[in-house]
């Protein structure tokens, strides 16, 4: 086998991205440390609210008592989870609450595998949260088993939801084995996580790992994550989020999308950094997929920075004739416009010639890709490949 090396150096003017990172990384800190420990109200699921760590009685009422207890005090509440494993059907925490509330969690969450449900653990209308450790086990094997045999299979609960909250940190999370997406944002604000670990079959269907839509400043930082979708994937209404640290594969990708979909006119993703990510025998790499469908939008301001490829089947990807359900207009194109998009130190190895594939729209083209210091190799034995390059983009120079 010949090393084919496909080297793509534009000597384009990048003009400086400055880390976003610390938006709410020091304010949230605060929120959860600055209070002195007299008037900090601590509870203990099991001591104080009965619940039965052998993993085989129902916990779900004793964690919403500890919860409505915690919610109603007007003084930051710890509940502490301690070792040992914890059976938990759908529940919803809601606020708001009177304060801050942190979850200190030693223990493991187990579930069924009733998948009737949409949602597993959910928060919803809270101002104010901090989760640190824990692992939840969401039973999705047997779901995967008949989603990929093609027999009508119920949906599934993605394990760990926030609907319309703000100002949540997630310390040291393991979530494993989700029915549908691990973690998901939905109307949310200020959002820090860190030191998460994600972990499924690479052949689980939609179980993507991190799922935002609609929200605002988010921080993912250090985190390891495999699975059997997007490692991370953003629909519309996102703005300002920093990706750094990221392990991905097996995966599909970090992906931006799908958009475009019925009554998302108008949709936009803005001001979004992934830097410093390692994908390892993924799908693709940074990805941004829009439905070949006439929805109006905007995608700008995008940065993908410092990336590392092992054996990705498509390192650099974007795709606006996407169209799953061969439902769409042929040769329609996405009404999506693409803006200000940089690949810049993007290094490594992918697993097919389709290195560099830019797809864009002929209805409205792709406008100001930047790239720099792009090196990426792949194997063949006769066939020489330097890229995939679609027609309808513009390039700065």
């Amino acid at each position: 086998m010949t090393n084919l090396f496909f080297v793509l150096f534009l000597s384009s003017l990048i003009h400086s991205h400055t880390s976003s990172a610390s938006h709410n990384n020091s304010f949230l800190t605060r929120r959860f440390t600055s209070a002195p420990s007299a008037i900090v109200k601590k509870y203990n699921v099991v001591r104080h609210f009965g619940a039965n760590n052998d993993g085989k009685t129902d916990t779900t009422q004793p964690f919403l008592n500890a919860w409505n207890a915690a919610c109603s005090k007007s003084i930051p509440v710890q509940i502490t989870v301690p070792m040992g494993y914890y059976f938990l059907n759908p529940l919803i925490f809601k606020g708001p609450c009177k304060s801050s509330v942190s979850f200190i969690i030693g223990g493991k969450f187990f579930t069924g595998n009733n998948y009737s449900s949409n949602h597993w653990i959910s928060f919803m209308n809270v101002d104010g949260l901090l989760i640190k450790g824990g692992v939840l086990d969401a039973n999705g094997k047997k779901l995967w088993d008949c989603k990929n045999a093609g027999r009508s299979c119920p949906k599934g609960a993605m394990s760990l939801s926030f609907i319309s909250s703000k100002n949540i940190v997630i310390d040291g999370l393991t979530s494993a084995n989700s029915q549908m997406f691990h973690i998901g944002m939905h109307l949310c604000e200020n959002i820090n996580m860190q030191g998460i670990t994600i972990s499924a079959d690479g052949n689980s269907p939609n179980t993507d790992g991190i799922h935002l839509q609609d929200t605002k400043g988010v921080t993912i930082t250090n985190s390891r994550i495999m699975t059997g979708d997007d490692c991370i994937s953003m629909a519309g209404g996102i703005q300002n989020v920093w990706i750094e640290n990221i392990f991905c594969g097996p995966g599909h990708a970090c992906t931006i999308g799908s958009l475009g979909h019925d009554g998302e006119e108008g949709i936009l993703v803005q001001n979004v950094t992934v830097k410093s990510t390692t994908f390892v025998s993924t799908q693709n790499g940074v990805r941004i997929k829009t439905l070949s469908t006439p929805i109006n939008g905007n995608v700008k301001d995008i940065y993908f920075l410092g990336a590392i490829m092992k054996n990705a089947r498509n390192p650099i990807f974007i795709d606006q004739n996407y169209c799953p359900s061969n439902t769409c207009e042929k040769g329609q194109g996405s009404g999506i416009q693409i803006s200000n998009v940089v690949y810049k130190d993007i290094h490594g190895t992918s697993s097919s010639a389709n290195i560099v594939i830019f797809n864009c729209s002929p209805k409205k083209p792709c406008n100001t890709l930047q790239l720099q210091d792009v090196k990426l190799s792949y194997q063949s034995g006769t066939s020489k490949y330097y890229g995939r390059f679609m027609p309808f983009f513009k390039i700065k120079r």
